[in-house]
């Protein structure tokens, strides 16, 4: 077997990807998307019906900004209804990233992402509403899920990001592991290995602290880097990889082996539950984290701004 192969007896493979070919090759269980993936496959012809069909349902709207809200809504949706043809499992969609600090406009648009997907036929147990980690993004999961939305908190760098988010009960988390090496670089200059990997390591004390306190939140490790990050995280219950990366797993025969287990961890006492200012302030402790749940914010909107400038002259 391949080191693909291989992998996909020890976690659930995911593919991080809005390209619906790459999907259809890569037979993943599960799919990811984010308004950078969306972005870049809008402007790819062959899915030129998705936006098409947004455009056409957002154009009976009064007012122009009704009409671009929604086809923004319409496209994403569009993009995950089209993936969930391709796959058994669950496709993640995001909310606006500009709602990370308003629970009440995260909610709305949650529920209404989850009701065009059943307009679709397709229930929310396929769907994971994707969200950012932050505190408002963590509450608004936390009533989601009351609802039998399931969330996938996103942007994830801290340690009491991933504790909130067990305590709120979400359904899944997604660690960014190459994010996190990017910074340490930048920042000590430092070469790191597979097992030095500052994001290799955090997703493993999540992880390991999750299965200790019998949290079910899924742990699902993104952002890889390369092979080697994959390979040290093997065992993790999710991975979503890219298709590049996909495919370099793929050419490799060499043998693997499981890394994360929960059958070897003990229980042991949880922490306290964390409060917002308790949370805001051990964030605020970790220089890294801070830095790039604000910058992933800031690019995913910008990512957003530039799917509405290309929507607008389409809706004109």
């Amino acid at each position: 077997m391949n080191q693909l192969e291989q992998l996909k007896k020890l976690s659930t493979i995911v593919a991080d990807t809005g390209d619906i070919a790459s999907i259809q090759r890569l037979k993943p269980v599960d799919a990811t998307t984010n308004p950078s993936l969306i972005l870049k496959a809008a402007n790819q012809a062959e899915y030129a019906h998705i936006i098409d069909a947004g455009i056409k349902e957002a154009q009976k709207l009064p007012t122009e900004q009704a009409r671009l809200q929604a086809a923004i809504e319409a496209i994403g949706v569009g993009f995950g209804t089209e993936i969930l043809k391709s796959i058994d499992g669950v496709v993640s969609t995001e909310v606006d990233a500009r709602a990370s600090f308003d629970t009440k406009a995260t909610i709305e648009q949650a529920r209404r992402l989850i009701r065009r997907y059943q307009q679709q036929g397709i229930g929310r147990e396929r769907v994971l509403v994707k969200i950012a980690s932050t505190w408002e993004g963590i509450k608004a999961a936390e009533l989601l899920e009351q609802e039998g939305i399931h969330c996938n908190l996103t942007l994830l760098f801290s340690f009491a990001q991933a504790q909130a988010c067990a305590e709120a009960g979400v359904t899944l988390i997604s660690p960014f592991v190459g994010r996190i090496l990017d910074w340490y670089k930048k920042s000590t200059g430092q070469d790191y290995t597979a097992n030095t990997d500052p994001g290799v390591v955090s997703v493993k004390r999540i992880y390991e602290y999750y299965k200790a306190c019998d949290y079910k939140t899924i742990v699902m490790a993104a952002s890889f880097r390369n092979t080697g990050e994959i390979l040290a995280l093997a065992g993790c219950d999710k991975l979503t990889i890219s298709p590049a990366l996909l495919d370099s797993l793929s050419a490799e025969s060499s043998p693997i082996s499981c890394q994360l287990n929960s059958q070897n961890i003990t229980h042991q006492t949880c922490l306290t539950r964390l409060g917002d200012a308790e949370f805001r302030w051990q964030h605020n402790e970790d220089a890294m984290a801070t830095e790039k749940l604000a910058e992933g914010i800031r690019l995913f909107a910008a990512d957003i701004r530039l799917l509405e400038q290309k929507i607008s002259k389409l809706l004109d």
